[in-house]
């Protein structure tokens, strides 16, 4: 009985019931598992041999049962591979056209927020991932610390240094599954704080604060960026200095000593997502504003923009006094983020492999910049493009635009939804990514945008 159960099989869980005799339970059993969706279309199921030995059966009990429900079209059976779950009819709800603005993908996807992922370096990170896994230790594969793999924290601490001038030592550094979780856990941290956040901003960021216990004040931007003489009685804010989203504006020299000055004077935190800074593309990356005042200033970034956000991956550079609160509420939401990503990502920077893939991906983004300029620069005002996957198209109507572009299967983003507070005075715009599209389907966009903003 030992080698059975630990041989080589597919494992089936049935409650037979054997009230009206054992083939007609086994084949309810196996009939209700198909209808109720456990057992979905094209899964294998056990030999006759192996699935008569777990339930006491018969052998032919079990062939019975299975003959039956192939003559019912609920199974299939082919020499050679075995019985499995036939495909199921569509069912009307399926067959049905789908309608609405939601039912499908867009035509032309210029929608902010994402990279070309399928820039995404899949042999890099192959190699990366083997080396990984060959030289891991076997503790790798067990429960972690919570601030995450020492490995990843170590490379991240030689790569923020050199790349974004962060000053990252790696016991301060806390690696998440991403920019969310790390502000939802800061703000767990900070306790009911009034967090002031850029008006405009992305309203699902302004959410996640108000779900970790935290009040949302908004905070005015103009074309220097933030104005810290806006922030009021907040006790943290947080910005977006290197491109600040979505107008694109860098935060001037000026306000980055003014904002660092209010939280040494207030005793307040500086929250710096820096999601995309490492692309800017007419001259060096901005770099982060927490290297001004590292004992003020919380510095958030991820790979979702530089690699993918599929990867799950990000990193909180924290000051001493909140590294180990922080580290706290990270074992407490999921214990640690999971490992063998953490382990490729460190071989990805410790090759320089990471750097040759950001260059790559910073030159590519680079000439769809200059394409969107060069397509739509004499038809309308185009802002904040020195750096990023997004710019900002001045627009009188937004909402004739957008509909404009529905009609043509073209997504774009809307300024008007980033307001804390819209409204008829707000400027409005199209908020355009140039990171989204395939590399052959980018042109086309681009067409159809400049066609939508012509009508």
């Amino acid at each position: 009985m030992d080698d059975f159960w630990s041989g080589v099989g597919v494992d089936l869980h049935l409650e037979p019931d054997a009230a009206d005799g054992r083939r007609a339970g086994l084949e309810r059993a196996l009939r209700d598992a198909v209808r109720e969706g456990r057992l979905t279309p094209g899964t294998r199921l056990p030999a006759t041999r192996r699935l008569a030995a777990e339930l006491g059966v018969s052998r032919g009990t079990a062939k019975a049962a299975y003959d039956q429900l192939v003559a019912e079209g609920y199974l299939t059976a082919r020499q050679g591979s075995g019985t499995r779950v036939a495909p199921l009819p569509p069912s009307p709800a399926a067959e049905a056209p789908q309608t609405g603005a939601r039912a499908r993908a867009p035509r032309f996807d210029l929608r902010p927020g994402s990279p070309d992922v399928g820039a995404f370096p899949a042999a890099a990170w192959l190699r990366a991932l083997r080396r990984a896994v060959a030289t891991a230790p076997s503790l790798a594969y067990g429960y972690g610390d919570p601030r995450g793999r020492i490995e990843l924290r170590t490379a991240l601490s030689g790569y923020l240094g050199r790349a974004r001038g962060v000053l990252a030592p790696p016991e301060r550094i806390v690696i998440t599954s991403g920019y969310v979780q790390g502000l939802a856990l800061l703000t767990r941290v900070l306790d009911g704080a009034a967090v002031a956040m850029e008006d405009p901003g992305l309203p699902f960021h302004r959410e996640v604060v108000r779900r970790g216990g935290g009040s949302v004040l908004p905070v005015p931007v103009d074309g220097r960026g933030v104005r810290p003489e806006a922030l009021g009685g907040a006790d943290a804010v947080v910005v977006t200095p290197a491109h600040q989203y979505p107008t694109g504006v860098t935060l001037h020299p000026e306000r980055r000593r003014a904002l660092t000055d209010w939280a040494r004077a207030r005793g307040g935190l500086v929250v710096e997502d820096d999601y995309d800074g490492e692309f800017r593309y007419d001259r060096q990356p901005v770099g982060a504003l927490q290297g001004m005042a590292p004992g003020q200033v919380v510095y958030l970034g991820t790979a979702s923009k530089t690699l993918g956000p599929a990867l799950r991956l990000g990193w909180m550079v924290l000051p001493p006094h909140l590294a180990d609160a922080v580290a706290d509420a990270k074992l407490h939401s999921d214990h640690h983020t999971e490992t063998i990503g953490q382990l490729a990502l460190a071989e990805l920077i410790d090759s320089h492999a990471y750097d040759r893939h950001v260059r790559a991906c910073r030159l590519r983004y680079r000439r769809r910049r200059d394409r969107l300029l060069d397509r739509l620069g004499g038809r309308r005002r185009v802002r904040g493009v020195a750096a990023g996957l997004h710019a900002l198209v001045d627009v009188p109507d937004e909402d004739a635009v957008l509909a404009r572009a529905e009609a043509e299967g073209l997504a774009v983003g809307r300024l008007g939804s980033h307001w804390h507070a819209p409204g008829e005075d707000r400027p409005q715009g199209l908020v355009v990514g140039y990171g989204t599209p395939r590399e052959r389907a980018y042109p086309e966009a681009l067409e159809v945008l400049a066609k939508v903003l012509d009508a």
